[in-house]
């Protein structure tokens, strides 16, 4: 039996074609997650999906200000996939509404103890390697995306050709506009959810200030978007270039922190790391405390890149390094965990491995620990801004 592998979706042309193209290609997964998350909030909070729908509506005005090229795409998504703009809205801000802080009632569930408890920060573990932490000389980026395993079904690579901006290959939920990746202009980015409680203004949802950042031609472009950009939530931003550089930015509405990778090798995931913001710093709790195990145990494993001697040899190491079970279920590699509703359910949906250097993507389909990588057909150089030099 063949590998599991994730559905490839190219388009291409202006914003409202591109999103036609889009929400056609991913008509039933993209119902498949209206489902999920239908079942989800019902689950969380007790709201129907209409309820849910009404509240994602506060986007559309940000969203059409700040990027109306973006709006245009989700309705060409609603309309390909035969469903509303406000569902497709609701797909893209997600997190938001989960996380508001003006919508804290919905995020509550009950613990074992029957004591009400915050939702859990999306999981994510993210590293950048290169120069003296890549023994092969090239530029390594990547994640494991830990998630809700009810939408695994609902996961697509998505290639979007839009000159003259850089072209853009992507790990999305089916109907999202944005969410990590890389682009030709030799920059990837890849995302981690933080969690923290900040004011009730509203700014952007995470999946139209990655976008935006993926867009950009240049890596000091992207740092423009996230430093200048207000998002609405808190999320860490893992940004690495094909020239050997690589930051990171925690994200807050409340103001952001950085770091630098120590010996080419950066791993961050969903706790701050840079300095815990002093607007939440009072009585701060990592969201996910597994976290606190899931980056020193990367770290560990991707130390193992220094001894490579060739990029087959640094896909093994880094897939052998993100396929840890410390802590399991809730480790480096997640799995569901038996003890909780099927709803809660958790999982690594997405281990993504970008060769900068050569612009070779590949993923897997779901946990890295039990099947091999794909090689996506798609060169991430093969777009403006690329170089057929860089394969060399």
């Amino acid at each position: 039996m063949a590998p599991p592998s994730l559905p490839l979706v190219e388009i291409s042309g202006a914003p409202r074609d591109r999103g036609r193209q889009y929400g056609e290609a991913v008509r039933p997964q993209l119902r498949a997650a209206l489902a999920y998350y239908e079942q989800a909030f019902g689950h969380s909070a007790g709201l129907t999906w209409d309820q849910v729908t009404a509240r994602a509506a506060r986007w559309r005005e940000p969203v059409g200000s700040y990027a109306p090229h973006l709006l245009e795409e989700m309705r060409g998504i609603a309309e390909g996939a035969g469903v509303r703009l406000l569902d497709v809205l609701a797909l893209n801000a997600r997190g938001e509404v989960l996380y508001d802080n003006s919508f804290a009632a919905m995020d509550t569930s009950p613990d074992p103890s029957g004591e009400r408890v915050e939702e859990p920060a999306e999981g994510c573990t993210s590293f950048a390697a290169y120069g003296p932490a890549s023994g092969d000389g090239h530029v390594w980026a990547g994640q494991n995306w830990d998630w809700r395993a009810g939408v695994s079904d609902t996961v697509v690579m998505l290639r979007i050709v839009q000159p003259p901006a850089p072209t853009l290959i992507m790990q999305v939920e089916a109907g999202q506009v944005g969410r990590q990746g890389a682009s030709s202009a030799g920059i990837a980015l890849n995302a981690n959810g933080l969690g923290g409680r900040f004011s009730d203004a509203v700014g952007l949802p995470q999946t139209v200030v990655r976008r935006a950042v993926l867009d950009q031609p240049a890596i000091t472009d992207a740092l423009d978007v996230l430093c200048r950009t207000r998002a609405h939530i808190a999320s860490n931003a893992l940004l690495t270039c094909r020239e050997g550089y690589a930051v990171d930015l925690e994200t807050t509405p409340a103001g952001h922190g950085w770091l630098y990778p120590a010996d080419g090798l950066l791993v961050h995931g969903n706790h701050y790391q840079a300095g815990v913001p002093a607007a939440i710093a009072a009585d701060y709790r990592p969201l996910s405390p597994d976290s606190l195990v899931r980056v020193p145990r990367a770290e560990q494993g991707l130390r193992a890149l220094r001894g490579s001697t060739g990029p087959d040899e640094s896909r093994k190491l880094i897939k052998q390094a993100m396929s840890d079970h410390l802590g399991l279920p809730e480790s480096l590699c997640t799995h569901p965990d038996p003890r909780r509703p099927a709803v809660e359910h958790w999982t690594t949906l997405v281990s993504s491995c970008v060769d900068l250097t050569t612009g070779d993507y590949h993923v897997t389909a779901g946990t890295p620990c039990d099947r091999d990588y794909q090689h996506l057909p798609w060169n991430l150089y093969d777009g403006p801004q690329g170089d057929d030099n860089s394969r060399n």
